[in-house]
């Protein structure tokens, strides 16, 4: 008899998003007249650029023809994406081999199958609110779980304790759902603790794009020894808007080694190309031109056009916050603010009084954790138009 994995049984009945689209399509139902915002998923809504574009375009040509047509690619991507990524992280003063680069279909894929590389008896530590993919994905292969506080009173930043063991720690920031951002020092500490433990940090930098303080890491390879304890997961979903698109990356440096149960030392580099080869056949060749395009010196002005405008809307959001005095974080280094639920509501109970009252969509923090059960989470990928409008209407709230 077939038996199914019962770690499934831990999980919510639902995922956070598609419960927030459940309550959404009902009152869109019962409300045909009423014009629904949405600030709540992280989707962008700004077109892809010009240059990408135009890759694209070239791409399908190549792809008509038996002299440019490509069939199946290398699992790990293609060396002029691959090198066009190396030199992006080289003007942030970062050195990578080629061959530590890996492309995918972005980076909520990645961060959940690379739980295939640990052993299912490894504890994993997880910030609380957290990204509730971090969680799920460990959950389904039943491992063990530890939280840490992230609470107004540390910034939503928790630092390590040396009293507390964990194997796999997760880190994100610029961080999602709070908007956080770890400075050098803080970081550097997550990573000698990585060290002292012999752990392995999942660092989740998929919204780096949106550092504007040149004073913040926005790779944690800009960190001393770095490389001997993390892996970096990237996307461009956020940097150039492929959430429809999907391409991604993942850094697993070749420095990157641990001891097994024989004492024999295993790269984690050599693990993931073989789990690669074996059960991902890659990223199209022509999401991957377009990829490239990103990466250029005009493709990067055209990314940070469009990040501006996001920016725009995130100090919008801000100063609304501000003018009813309502206690936030985020908003600046980040497209995402966290704000505290009028009057004391819990979360779920402000996504239905702002749905209903304003016709305006968030996130509930409950959905991130149980430090997020008074808190709020908006976006500001919107347009600017909407994004306006979303706060006129919060100021009548």
């Amino acid at each position: 008899m077939v038996k199914l994995n019962e770690n499934f049984l831990n999980l919510k009945e639902s995922y956070l998003f598609s419960e927030i689209a459940k309550r959404v399509n009902a009152f869109i139902a019962e409300n045909p007249d009423k014009s629904v915002i949405r600030l709540g998923i992280g989707d962008v809504t700004l077109p892809l650029a010009d240059m990408v574009i135009k890759n694209l375009h070239d791409a399908v040509d190549e792809m008509s023809k038996a002299e440019t047509f490509k069939g199946y690619g290398p699992e790990q991507g293609y060396d002029f994406l691959r090198d066009a990524i190396k030199q992006y992280y080289k003007r942030n003063k970062v050195e990578l081999d080629i061959d530590e680069i890996f492309v995918s279909d972005g980076a909520k894929s990645d961060t959940g199958n690379i739980t295939d590389l640990f052993s299912l008896d490894n504890t994993v530590m997880v910030p609380d609110p957290v990204y509730p993919v971090y969680v799920d994905t460990n959950t389904m292969n039943g491992r063990k779980i530890i939280y840490m506080d992230a609470t107004a009173e540390n910034n939503f930043l928790p630092l390590p304790d040396s009293n507390v063991h964990a194997d796999i720690i997760y880190l994100c920031s610029p961080n999602n759902p709070t908007g956080a951002v770890y400075n050098r020092e803080d970081l550097k500490k997550w990573v000698d603790y990585a060290l002292d433990n012999n752990s392995i940090i999942l660092f989740d930098s998929a919204y780096e794009c949106f550092i504007s303080d040149e004073t913040l890491p926005r790779s944690i390879y800009e960190i001393e020894d770095a490389k001997k304890c993390a892996i970096e997961f990237c996307s461009l979903s956020k940097t150039a808007g492929f959430t429809g698109t999907r391409c991604g990356y993942t850094i697993v440096p070749k420095s990157l080694k641990f001891k097994v149960s024989d004492k024999t030392e295993i790269s984690v580099n050599k693990m993931w190309l073989r789990r690669q080869t074996t059960k991902f056949n890659g990223v199209a060749y022509i999401i991957q031109r377009a990829a490239a395009a990103v990466f250029s010196e005009d493709g990067i002005k055209e990314a940070k056009k469009m990040i501006n405008i996001y920016r725009e809307n995130a100090k919008i959001i801000s100063q609304t916050m501000e003018k009813k005095n309502i206690r936030y974080f985020g908003g600046i280094n980040s497209p995402y603010i966290w704000f505290e639920c009028p009057n004391k509501m819990e979360s779920w109970e402000f996504f239905d009084y702002m749905l209903n009252k304003i016709a305006v969509v968030g996130t509930p923090g409950a959905g991130f954790g149980k430090n997020g059960q008074n808190f709020f989470r908006l976006t500001s990928f919107n347009n600017k138009e909407n994004t306006i409008e979303a706060m006129k209407r919060f100021e009548q709230i």
